[in-house]
């Protein structure tokens, strides 16, 4: 496969953004094979944004050639206290995870799965972290607080503070190229590409995806930090009203679809576009649109900017 299709496959969306592009050929034009990886805190169940777009976007990047990575944080889980801090019960919906990527389409022997609980029995581990911790002042620390979820204002323990080092060391440890992460991961994600060349390292290159916006819409007030602004509007299970989930029956599905922000002419944060562009018109060359004959009939869809320019 030639380096454009490669490119082409991992630019396609979800992805959101690529720092940098020029590093990513590069990577791609020297390494035959390169690795990639994302990490997921075990906390709950899947929705379309955490099991079926990640999924698609897996997906790509196998096709791509590139060798990919689940990192199940269920020690982050543990720090986050997530299932109520029960390190077992976080090992189980780690299980379950895998299982939900399977069901949504993903290979899972074409990809490798490593567990933090398991790195955490090697010193070089926490060697790499308090590398990290060394090279990162406490206002920075505090600043890639939203990667956990939270606000700076919700930092209330020491154990926050080790969120953020044993991310940023993470794809040092484990040897991987590409951080292919949420938009809301990137202050985690440009600090170990910042601390690269200090660690010994070559840059990371940074390929950030769209978090699906809940179905509450845009939610989030306006002056807000936009790491915070992320937190309020992406889909979350923590909030399931507004949150497809991937055991929803149809008729949940199509009740929360009936409650969602959809209104008329409005494209921004408009979560019912976000599932047409970045679920459906990925799964499907085309879709049909029934309405009755008198607001003009069936319409097939064909690409996104067809159906943007229509609504």
């Amino acid at each position: 496969m030639d380096i454009e299709t490669r490119l082409e496959l991992i630019k396609r969306p979800p992805t959101e953004e690529i720092i940098t592009e020029g590093d990513l050929r590069y990577l791609l034009e020297t390494k035959q094979k390169p690795t990639a990886y994302d990490g997921f805190e075990p906390s709950g169940l899947l929705h379309l944004g955490s099991g079926v777009v990640r999924a698609i976007k897996i997906n790509d990047l196998i096709e791509a050639k590139i060798d990919f990575i689940f990192w199940i944080a269920d020690w982050f889980a543990y720090i986050n206290n997530k299932m109520g801090g029960n390190l077992e019960l976080i090992k189980k919906v780690g299980e379950y995870f895998l299982e939900g990527w399977k069901a949504c389409g993903v290979d899972i022997k074409k990809t490798r799965v490593l567990w933090t609980s398991d790195a955490a029995k090697d010193d070089r581990y926490w060697k790499g972290v308090l590398d990290i911790a060394k090279l990162t002042t406490v206002q920075r620390t505090l600043r890639a607080s939203p990667i956990m979820g939270r606000t700076v204002a919700d930092i209330k323990y020491t154990a926050q503070l080790i969120y953020p080092m044993m991310q940023t060391w993470d794809p040092f440890y484990f040897g991987a190229d590409i951080l292919q992460l949420g938009m809301d991961q990137k202050h985690a994600t440009i600090l170990s590409r910042e601390l690269a060349t200090k660690l010994g390292q070559s840059p990371r290159v940074c390929v950030h995806h769209h978090l699906l916006v809940g179905l509450q819409g845009k939610g989030g007030r306006m002056g807000q930090e936009n790491a915070t602004l992320q937190i309020d509007m992406k889909m979350s299970k923590s909030k399931p009203t507004t949150a497809i989930l991937i055991h929803d029956t149809r008729p949940e599905i199509e009740e929360k679809i009936k409650n969602a922000y959809c209104p008329e002419k409005i494209v921004e944060g408009n979560p019912i576009l976000g599932i047409w562009k970045y679920i459906i018109l990925r799964k499907f060359d085309s879709r049909t649109i029934e309405r009755p004959v008198k607001f003009g009939g069936n319409v097939d869809i064909h690409d996104y900017s067809e159906l943007e320019e229509m609504f």
